[in-house]
């Protein structure tokens, strides 16, 4: 199997190399090919240089550079570049470690009966190190999660979790479509599955709770608001 990971970055100049080097070390004891599509976007740091040096003696890393920021940009740009090659999986995680090798391993060794697998912070068996404050918890429990339940009829445990990995079929299908530009990227990328009936299964994770989370809640309220442009977009 060939995988194809997509890592988008924003200002990750500390935190990238280490990423890129313990997901293939681990990944190479598993022998399991992968390559990875590091998307620095709208970084106002080196993660661009500290990446460059690392695609010049790495032929598994490629760098695809845009200037507008967003996880929703860096997602889809990420999944075209992987489009020109010949992938078995595509997937995506954050760039911080806050899923671990072994963890993305799990997505891998999962997908095999399905079209995608996606990773679970809060489902019962699932683990999150150190454990979080309730209140960052509640607002997507309460309100995030019903309404994309309302709105899309796409009901799942943890539908933000940075860890998610799909047949080539999939995002060959839905890469295009693609139309949002930030956090709310995930929730776009499970209606489409719904809507093309590709069959996705949630696993539990560990998940280990990283300092200087991109997320605000000026990010948290554009989100709700993306999903009602998203209802307008596909829903009509």
């Amino acid at each position: 199997m060939h995988i194809a990971l997509v890592i988008p970055a924003h200002n990750e100049e500390q935190r990238i190399a280490k990423t890129l080097q313990d997901y293939a070390d681990y990944f190479a004891q598993k022998k399991v090919v992968i390559t990875f599509i590091v998307v620095p976007n709208a970084c106002t740091d080196d993660t661009v240089g500290v990446v460059k040096k690392i695609v010049a003696t790495h032929s598994d890393v490629h760098l695809v550079i845009i200037k507008d920021g967003g996880k929703g940009r860096a997602l889809k740009a990420g999944f075209v570049h992987t489009l020109r090659g010949l992938y078995d999986c595509i997937g995506f995680v954050d760039a911080d470690g806050a899923t671990s090798p072994e963890a993305f391993y799990q997505l891998v060794v999962s997908i095999d009966d399905c079209d995608g697998v996606i990773a679970s912070r809060y489902m019962p068996e699932s683990r999150i190190s150190p454990k979080r404050p309730w209140y960052k918890r509640v607002g997507s429990l309460v309100i995030y999660e019903p309404l994309v339940k309302l709105l899309f009829g796409v009901s799942y445990y943890d539908l933000q979790c940075g860890a998610k990995l799909f047949t080539r079929e999939v995002i060959e299908r839905v890469a295009h479509e693609l139309t949002v530009k930030h956090w709310a990227i995930d929730v776009e990328l499970l209606f489409l599955c719904e809507k093309y009936k590709f069959s996705i299964k949630e696993i539990p994770t560990t998940w280990y709770d990283q300092a200087g989370s991109k997320l605000t809640l000026g990010g948290g309220m554009n989100m709700l608001r993306a999903l009602f442009t998203l209802y307008k977009q596909h829903k009509r």
